[in-house]
């Protein structure tokens, strides 16, 4: 018979990086691989905000080109579109671990009233989408004066 020391926190060790592991997978974008290997959805990240003048939107789009980004509005609904093209350099029994997601996606937000859809510009740098949406000047009340 071998003796073995008594570890009293090796198995709470391991029902932690369980849990962590468990965390991690659930929290992780959900894939839907296809054929290719290539996800066929994915959402890049996003962060809205305001000025006094604008709403802008900027969206992350590492890897995309300009030339496959859309960005339309439709009774109040600012839709961002586009893809992310898979690298074809590399052969896929060449990867020992693929992390990137690939292929389409679509984001969509709800402008609120007071805001000029005529005059929405959108700029792309460097991988960030940026899009100004100008806020329609409140008029105020005015006073008239009887002669």
């Amino acid at each position: 018979m071998e003796l073995v020391k008594w570890n009293p926190f090796g198995r709470s060790v391991r029902v932690m990086n369980h849990m962590d592991n468990f965390f991690n997978d659930f929290f992780r974008p959900a894939l839907c691989i296809d054929e290719d290997m290539t996800a066929n959805a994915w959402n890049p990240a996003v962060d809205v905000y305001e000025n006094k003048e604008d709403i802008i939107i900027k969206a992350e789009l590492p890897g995309v080109e300009k030339k496959d980004i859309k960005v339309d509005v439709n009774g109040g609904l600012l839709t961002l579109k586009g893809e992310r093209n898979h690298e074809k350099e590399v052969k896929e029994e060449e990867y020992y671990r693929r992390e990137s997601v690939y292929g389409k996606f679509e984001r969509s937000f709800k402008l609120p009233d007071g805001t000029d859809f005529d005059k929405i510009k959108a700029d792309f740098k460097e991988g960030i989408l940026k899009v100004s949406v100008p806020k329609i000047e409140e008029k105020k009340p005015k006073q008239i004066t009887i002669h």
